[in-house]
Formats: structure tokens, C-alpha cells, sequence
């Protein structure tokens, strides 16, 4: 009897080394998905405050420009006053102020839509815009990875308690915490659903 004692001490043995070890696996896998988790979010981070400085750049030099071409256009219609406004003006005065409005209407065109340089006031206002859409992306991206950081080391932390107690039901606590985890962590990165509350 104390042979078959021993047996069953020595297998209860070896079953919970080999359970153990699977946790540690376990362990390991999570800490390899809470890592993916922690250079998603600061991936994200680091892009949204990119994005944002982009497109605060961006909106100044749209700023700029469009304050430029207000100020030619202004100045191009003073010009138009001061021909209509003196029918004596001579021949050479009267082709030097059209040529000075032909030639602001003209850069009034470049700042308006420069294509070739991707400089003109539309192409700036795409530009920004296609920036804060990058941006906004990148911040609601940010809290999943937040969530799924946290999920993950609880799930860490009771596979370790699952180690020293020998319980099942926090180890199972520590597989939903897991599981909940990984899948808000996917969703940091292919933000496949929104899911309210977060982001």
C-alpha cells in the first residue's frame, strides 16, 4: 500500500511539473502578445503626435499663403480702382497697371492650386486634412493597446498564481483575461470594431 501511495505521489508529482511548465508556456506567450501590445501603442502614439505636428505645419503654411493671396488679391483690385478711377492715364501707365494685375492674378492661380510643386492652397488643404485623418487613426488606436497591456499582465499575474496555488479557476480567469486581451490587442491594430468606451 505505501508502494501504491508513493506511485500515486510521484505521478500527482510529475502532473502538476508538467502543468506548470505548460503555464510557464502559457506565460511566455502572453508576454510575447503583451509586448506586440506595448510597441503597437507606442507606435500609435508616437503617430498621432506626428500626425498632429504635420498637420499644425501644414495648416500654418496654408495659413500663410492664403493670407498672401488675400493680400494680392486686395492689391490687385486697388490697381483695378485706380485705372477706372483716372480715364486720363496715359497709355504706358494704364499697360504697366494691367500688366501688374495680370501678374498678380496670376500668382493668385499658383497659391489658389500649384499641382506641380503640391504647394497650392487645395493641395495644402488635402494635405492637412489627409494628416488629422492619419492622425485621429493613430489616437483611436492608442487606448486598445492601453486596455490590452492591462488585460494581458492581469492574465500574467494569475497564470503566476495559478503556479503557486494550484487552482484551476484562476488559471481559467487567467485564459478570458488573456484571450480578452489579444483580441482588443488585434483590434488595436486592424481596428476591425468599435467598441464603446474605448477610443
Amino acid at each position: 500500500m505505501t508502494v501504491a501511495l508513493a506511485e500515486l505521489a510521484h505521478e500527482t508529482a510529475a502532473a502538476s511539473h508538467r502543468r506548470d511548465r505548460w503555464i510557464g508556456v502559457y506565460i511566455g506567450v502572453l508576454a510575447v502578445i503583451l509586448a506586440i501590445c506595448t510597441l503597437g501603442g507606442g507606435n500609435a502614439a508616437k503617430d498621432a503626435t506626428l500626425k498632429n505636428i504635420e498637420a499644425s505645419n501644414t495648416w500654418n503654411f496654408f495659413q500663410a499663403k492664403n493670407l498672401r493671396r488675400h493680400v494680392l488679391r486686395t492689391q490687385a483690385d486697388e490697381l483695378q480702382l485706380v485705372a477706372l478711377a483716372n480715364p486720363a492715364l496715359s497709355p504706358e501707365a494704364r499697360a504697366a497697371i494691367e500688366a501688374k494685375i495680370a501678374s498678380y492674378k496670376d500668382e493668385d492661380r499658383k497659391l489658389t492650386s500649384d499641382p506641380k510643386s503640391g504647394e497650392g492652397l487645395d493641395e495644402l488643404f488635402q494635405r492637412g486634412k489627409a494628416l488629422e485623418t492619419g492622425r485621429d487613426i493613430a489616437l483611436r488606436k492608442d487606448p486598445y493597446f492601453d486596455y490590452g497591456q492591462a488585460l494581458l499582465q492581469i492574465a500574467i499575474v494569475l497564470a503566476s498564481v495559478a503556479i503557486i496555488s494550484g487552482g484551476s479557476a484562476v488559471l481559467i480567469a487567467s485564459a478570458f483575461m488573456g484571450i480578452a486581451g489579444t483580441v482588443i490587442t488585434l483590434n488595436g491594430f486592424l481596428l476591425l470594431v468599435a467598441v464603446p468606451f474605448i477610443g
